[in-house]
């Protein structure tokens, strides 16, 4: 159920769920999701999936913003892209209740400023425990996509949504 907390993205999340055609889980999930102009910019480089993103742009779900380069944005991205870097650096400054992100050494920067996130294979969980999915079958179509999930991660997340 949507909720208004400040919800910030990076590219890998809104782009997976393009790939597979699930942004409608988003909407289920989420009131609103902010999404840094150097992500959007990230986005609006790849091909095929943005017209789904556009939409929820232009119905403002997804709300761009302008991360200007702090020190904050400095430091954090001599760790990482541009886009990972304004997504934490936003979420950090703006006291987000959650962060969505998929990669490793983005995750480790969020955990160490205290960052609550979650990730695509996350929010698949949450559609699946709603009811608005088959988790294998969009794990499945992640996996197609060209998103790297290990045996281990694929068996222990179909295992959690058993247990809800």
């Amino acid at each position: 159920m949507p909720t208004d907390e400040l919800i910030v993205s990076d590219t890998s999340p809104l782009l997976n769920l393009a790939l597979i055609e699930q942004l409608p889980l988003l909407e289920s999930q989420f009131s609103r999701i902010t999404v840094p102009e150097q992500v959007w910019d990230e986005l609006a480089a790849g091909e095929g999936v943005l017209d789904g993103l556009k939409e929820l742009r232009d119905t403002e779900f997804l709300h761009v913003v302008e991360v200007p380069r702090s020190n904050l944005f400095t430091e954090i991205r001599h760790e990482l892209d541009r886009g990972e870097s304004a997504a934490i650096c936003y979420a950090i400054e703006h006291g987000a209740d959650l962060i969505l992100l998929d990669e490793k050494d983005g995750r480790q920067v969020a955990r160490r400023h205290d960052l609550t996130m979650t990730g695509v294979v996350g929010i698949l969980l949450r559609g699946a425990k709603d009811g608005q999915i088959e988790l294998a079958d969009e794990l499945d179509s992640l996996r197609e996509a060209g998103f790297w999930i290990s045996d281990d991660l694929y068996s222990e997340v179909l295992s959690r949504a058993e247990n809800l």
